[in-house]
């Protein structure tokens, strides 16, 4: 299912307008990435096929023309993208990672009660020492009183 998801820096910036435009055709796409992203009409036709194999677009056609949308939203999708990445790292750092994000995003002051919302509630099962799940070889933990179980 993951892999699924693996989306480039190119098909997120076409999945990023389909997102706030329910349904899209590759022109308005064009119109809309065209010159930011210095691409041809192709281009943009060539990228919304690759989503359309994938199953994360659909289209359905409409006279002469396509209009493609998606049954999946931003957050799901990103979600388990940004959760995949957590998994690829030593869980022992996955913390450290957390608050690099958000000390380098810019936050509002909602989003900063939705975050330690979630940190209150993430106390209630948090275990004092976080162990090393790593094979020996793949992580420089043991360096810093980590275990490998």
């Amino acid at each position: 299912m993951e892999e699924k998801y693996h989306i480039t820096d190119s098909e997120w910036e076409i999945m990023r307008v389909v997102w706030a435009n329910d349904e899209v055709t590759s022109n308005f796409v064009f119109e809309v990435l065209g010159e930011k992203m210095n691409w041809k009409r192709t281009t943009v036709k060539t990228l919304l096929n690759r989503l359309l194999e994938r199953k994360i677009l659909k289209k359905r056609e409409i006279g002469n023309k396509y209009l493609y949308s998606t049954e999946y939203t931003e957050k799901e999708v990103a979600q388990i993208y940004i959760l995949g990445t957590f998994k690829k790292i030593c869980d022992t750092k996955v913390g450290k990672m957390i608050a690099c994000v958000i000390e380098n995003s810019e936050l509002s002051f909602d989003d900063l009660e939705i975050i330690l919302k979630a940190v209150e509630v993430k106390k209630e099962s948090a275990v004092s020492k976080v162990l090393c799940k790593c094979l020996k070889g793949q992580c420089n933990c043991e360096k810093n009183g980590h275990l490998h179980i």
